[in-house]
């Protein structure tokens, strides 16, 4: 048998143990490395502190710079994303100029140009603007579809617009979510607002806080909750009694009641409820800034799923990495070859809304 470093360690438990422990024990902790090191590295290393001091001092400057310059752009935008509501809710037809398109996209193959060639002529029922356009954005996304459940969709097939708004008052923005008539709910905007707080430190964000609103619910549409039905029987008699129980239930409608950091209780949690709580709220800022940063500005691009060939992109550069190439590998067994085909087969109080 080899002396391989499995080896040594299978035939001595102890001293893997051993091992483990020691390493268990450092996790968290100082290595000593930057302690043991003689005053005059210790000296330079504050002044490569002092110098970071002052980068980070642009680095403010640059992110408050760069606030002002989105601000500025989405009001150059607005002109162009209410045209694009015009559209898509069919207040207007666009003209046969703003409908023309060169075949100049690079992702379209010749069988695609040729059927764009090709004379369509107008549905027998003529078509108002384009149908669940916002629904379909938001599906195609793979972090937002997972929210979005198959009750979910009738009333969001009624969502005709969503709105971005930088905060004046904090660094924050708020997303606005425009409902035509429906039978879930009477409110015709539902907000989302995050106020931010950010560190001079990398920038990162440090404090956040999201705000929801209310949703009105019609009697009986509630898809935020569930509710459980049981008969319940009286001893010794006959009679019986009909409970109703109400069970939260998963729904995209749970974006707009967002986590929420109890103030005076928030002491008393352990660690592993402050760790729960952090990654709600990780969570449900990467939607806020998914709508923010991607939906809206490229919704024609998520409604054609050719936003998903950049996200795609960014994942195929990853996809291999930590993997050798099969010619590396002459030395695997059968069974082996069986766990890369397994690898390779494929895998699925909050201020109130607006009413009419």
């Amino acid at each position: 048998m080899e002396n391989t470093t499995e080896n040594i360690f299978a035939n001595n438990p102890a001293l893997l143990n051993a091992i483990q422990g020691r390493l268990g024990s450092l996790v968290g902790r100082p290595s000593g490395y930057i302690e043991s090191l003689p005053a005059e590295v210790k000296r330079r290393i504050n002044a490569l502190k002092n110098i970071q001091s002052e980068q980070l001092k642009y680095e403010k400057e640059y992110r408050a710079e760069l606030a002002e310059l989105e601000k500025k752009y989405l009001k150059k935008y607005q002109p162009l994303f209410e045209k694009r509501s015009s559209i898509v809710n069919g207040n207007v037809e666009p003209t046969d100029a703003e409908c023309e398109r060169e075949d100049s996209d690079m992702d379209e193959d010749v069988e695609e140009k040729v059927e764009e060639k090709k004379e369509e002529k107008p549905s027998a029922d003529p078509v108002k603007g384009i149908p669940e356009f916002w629904l379909t954005c938001l599906k195609t996304n793979p972090i937002i579809s997972e929210l979005i459940t198959e009750r979910d969709e009738e009333p969001l097939k009624a969502l005709t617009d969503i709105k971005l708004e930088y905060l004046d008052d904090s660094d924050g923005f708020k997303l606005s979510f425009f409902f035509d008539k429906n039978e879930y709910f009477p409110d015709t905007v539902l907000t989302k607002i995050y106020r931010l707080e950010n560190t001079g430190d990398y920038g990162n964000i440090i404090d956040g806080k999201a705000e929801g609103c209310d949703i009105h619910w019609n009697e009986g549409k509630n898809l935020t909750v569930t509710v459980e039905t049981k008969k319940q029987r009286r001893k010794g008699t006959n009679q019986t009694r009909i409970i109703k129980r109400t069970i939260p239930a998963e729904t995209f409608f749970s974006f707009f009641n967002p986590p929420v950091i109890p103030e005076d209780e928030a002491l008393e949690m352990d660690e592993d409820e402050m760790q729960e709580l952090d990654s709600k709220l990780e969570a449900d800022y990467e939607v806020g800034e998914i709508i923010k940063d991607k939906i809206i500005p490229y919704a024609v691009d998520w409604f054609t799923g050719k936003a998903l060939e950049f996200e795609e992109a960014d994942f195929d550069s990853d996809e291999y990495d930590g993997y050798d190439d099969e010619e590396d590998d002459d030395d695997d067994d059968d069974d082996d070859d069986a766990d890369n085909a397994k690898i390779n087969e494929p895998a699925a109080q909050t201020p109130e809304c607006k009413q009419q």
